[in-house]
Order: structure tokens, then sequence, then C-alpha cells
């Protein structure tokens, strides 16, 4: 693919590319060189506090980054790849820019698997960390044309491979020894986690800044939002669910799944309307309506 030998030789001599994923399309870069890492934060203005993910290709590479305990292990085998991070301690003389992690002594790894970034990882043989490819603290992009919108002239290439197909962030955890910490709810369910493990699922509540998508203020658009909405308003773009319509319906099938793809594409489209505000009626918040709700109230703030 013509697309994906040009993105290995632009992440090889330091520049940041999007790339799609299987959540959204990720800002990638070299994650083992920090120059090529600043320029993630450069072109998204995000803040250095803030780590990132770093992709690999499997398990074995994200063996030589970080301490696998017998649960993250089993999370692994289970999840990956897919749209699950794991927070783990970091290995000694890995070879991550150090600027990737924010400075904790822990690292977020996820092997996705969407089969151009995996060829990205693949073609470049490197670790490639990748928030998501969007101005910090924006909407999220599950399009080409949303990161087009919003990174134009920041960057050299878009990868464009079509919708992501889950079009939420990855779900983050940290492995205890008797229990999962939630970071960031997403794709992967609690209920998934405490099936694959046995193990009870806590939410980390601390407030420090641990994970990436943990800013009170995240996935924003550069207008008002309401949620919990009962019906149209004037100067209100209405996204919908279910029976409740509006101007843009999540799902008219009530379907969570469907919703949690079109989340994202809704917010850019409300964002781009003439409404001077964006309203969302009520999202179930059982299931993936957790990790739904999550990123309103954080778009909301």
């Amino acid at each position: 693919m013509a697309a994906i030998e040009e993105a290995a030789r632009l992440l090889l001599a330091g520049e940041p590319v999007a790339v799609p994923t299987e959540t959204v399309y990720g800002l990638a870069a070299d994650a083992t060189n920090p120059h090529a890492v600043a320029r993630i934060y450069e072109a998204k203005g995000r803040p250095s506090f803030n780590p990132l993910i770093v992709h690999v290709r499997d398990r074995a590479m994200a063996g030589e980054i970080a301490h696998f305990d017998e649960l993250a292990d089993r999370l692994a085998a289970h999840f990956w790849p897919g749209p699950l991070t794991l927070v783990l301690p970091q290995r000694a003389g890995h070879k991550i820019a150090r600027i990737a992690t924010a400075g904790l002594g822990t690292i977020a790894l996820r092997c996705p698997a969407h089969p151009a970034m995996q060829a990205a990882i693949a073609a470049t043989g490197r670790p490639l960390a990748a928030p998501s490819a969007n101005a910090s603290g924006r909407i999220s992009p599950t399009s080409a044309a949303h990161v087009v919108a919003s990174l134009d002239g920041r960057i050299p290439l878009v990868v464009d491979a079509g919708p992501c197909p889950a079009g939420l962030e990855s779900t983050i955890v940290a492995p205890r020894r008797d229990h999962l910490l939630l970071l960031r709810p997403g794709p992967v369910t609690v209920e998934d986690l405490e099936a694959a493990t046995g193990l009870p699922v806590r939410t980390d509540n601390s407030g420090a800044i641990t994970a990436p998508g943990q800013l009170a203020s995240h996935y924003a658009p550069g207008k008002p939002v309401q949620l919990d909405c009962t019906g149209p308003a004037p100067d209100l773009f209405l996204i919908g669910f279910g029976a409740m319509g509006g101007d843009y319906n999540l799902s008219a099938a009530g379907d969570l799944t469907e919703a949690a793809s079109r989340l994202f594409d809704a917010l850019h489209a409300g964002d781009a309307s003439d409404a001077e505000q964006i309203g969302v009626v009520p999202i179930p918040a059982s299931g993936l309506g957790q990790a739904i709700n999550d990123r309103l109230r954080r778009a909301a703030v």
C-alpha cells in the first residue's frame, strides 16, 4: 500500500502522521524518537503532562517496554489486538522516549487491531506513540475528513482508510493485585473485563493524570454542549438516540454500539452547524453507555 510506505518513510524521518485505528484516527510518531514525539504535542497543542498511548505490534514488543504480571498477560491474551490499553510499570532500559510517558513510571500500551496501524508499525519496526489525531481537547476524529478539519497544515500525511469501526477511544485499565483500576471507559466494557478476569473493576477517582484522556475538559466542540436534553430548542443542534430523534440520531434503533461509533461524527456535525449550542438527549448508562456518557461529560465541561 503506497500510503503506508509513505507513512513509514515520514515516521522514520521523525514526522507525525495520521493513521486510523479501530477506535479513532491516531496521530502517530516514532515512540523511540523524542523529537518525533514532541512533534505530536506541537501539532495537537497538547499539555506536556498528559501521557500518550504507545501502540505495539504484539505482546512480544510490549514485553520489551513494560513488565507484565499474570493478570496483565491474561488481559493481553484476551483483548489484544483490540481496543484495550494497559497501564503497566516501565521496564528498565526500554527505548521509549520519556516525553511519551510525561515523566511517569508507568506506560500506556495497546496492540491495535486495525490493519493500517498494524502495517505502519510493521513497516517501521518501531512502537508508535499515537493520541487521537485532533487538536488537543477537541472532538476526536473518526474519519480522515475530521483529521483534516482539525490539523490541516500541521501534519504532512493522513492515511485514509475510511471511518473507524468502534468510533470511541480505547478502554484504559491498570491491573492491580486483586482488581482492575478503570482509568478511562471505552469499547471494552466493565462487564467484559470482569467476565475475562473474574475480578472487580474499580474506577479511579484520584484526580491524578496517570493515563491519556483523563483531563476534565476533553473531546470538546467549539460551542457549548448541553446534556440530558428533552427535546428541540431554538439555536440548538440536537443529538438524539432511539425514539427521541433530533438533528442527528446516534442510533434510531437504540443500539449503544452504533451510538458509540457515531458519537464523534455527531459532535463534529453539531460543531459545523449554524446552531449556537449542541444538545444531547439522555443516553443509557449501562454497558457501552458508560463510555459514551464519559465522553459527553468531558465535552460539556
